[in-house]
């Protein structure tokens, strides 16, 4: 990589962890968009394994309530493991632009459910139900795009948590799904000595990112900037199908 893709990386990740302290939410989902411009997608994912970790560790700090939601959601989170695996086959398998398209699909539907601020809750019986197959898609859709946050987010937000449950909850997720892509991508040889450096080093603009997005929260409205940033996800969506 030569110094201007260097430079692109590291602020993508600063604009992604910054964002991520704002919502809580979205590091991978974000970011990936964003190094698909001027990185293959291949090649993306694997930079955003490390950074993101660091992002969700440091959340997860924060929001507390660890043993509850992993006793609440085990199943959920191991069903994720062979959804994952299959998923990185068919990353190894697929084209980047389908891949990419793909990506594109699953950020819009997101985008597109999340301004709805659906109130659909489910009943205990049915959540209970859809924990191993929404765990199970989840970890797949994260194995082809690297996204993290389709189906769980609305899974976990029908279930009206309380904030900082939800929080470790969706980000218990995120990093066991980061620390298996992170071996099962080493098995696909999808990462080297240059990628893994290149990402080590986003943990600092990642740390500083999501700390300045916490202070600015707090004399910013919420909802504005949830609705900024799904704005812009929509169109970082359009943007990537109409690449194909």
């Amino acid at each position: 990589m030569d110094f201007q893709i260097i430079v692109f990386v590291i602020a993508t990740f600063f604009i992604s962890a910054f964002l991520k302290g704002i919502t809580g939410l979205g590091f991978s989902t974000i970011c990936l968009p964003i190094l698909t411009f001027m990185i293959d997608l291949k090649s993306s994912i694997p930079l955003v394994i490390l950074p993101s970790i660091s992002s969700n560790i440091l959340v997860m700090l924060n929001a507390g309530n660890f043993s509850v939601a992993a006793k609440r959601f085990w199943k959920m989170y191991l069903s994720a493991i062979p959804g994952l695996i299959l998923g990185l086959w068919v990353l190894n398998s697929v084209n980047s632009s389908s891949a990419r398209a793909f990506l594109g699909v699953v950020l819009l539907i997101y985008t597109i459910w999340a301004l709805s601020r659906s109130e659909f809750v489910l009943s205990a019986r049915t959540a209970s139900c859809l924990t191993i197959p929404v765990g199970t898609l989840t970890g797949f859709v994260n194995g082809v795009t690297g996204s993290q946050m389709i189906p769980i987010l609305p899974y976990l937000l029908s279930l009206k948590l309380e904030k900082n449950l939800f929080v470790q909850s969706i980000n218990i997720s995120f990093t066991l799904s980061s620390l298996v892509m992170l071996i099962g991508l080493g098995g696909l040889g999808l990462l080297d000595q240059q990628t893994l450096f290149l990402a080590g080093g986003g943990i600092i603009p990642v740390a500083i990112g999501i700390k300045l997005g916490g202070k600015i929260r707090k004399h910013i409205t919420d909802e504005i900037f949830r609705k900024l940033v799904l704005i812009f996800l929509i169109l970082v969506a359009f943007s990537l199908i109409a690449r194909i």
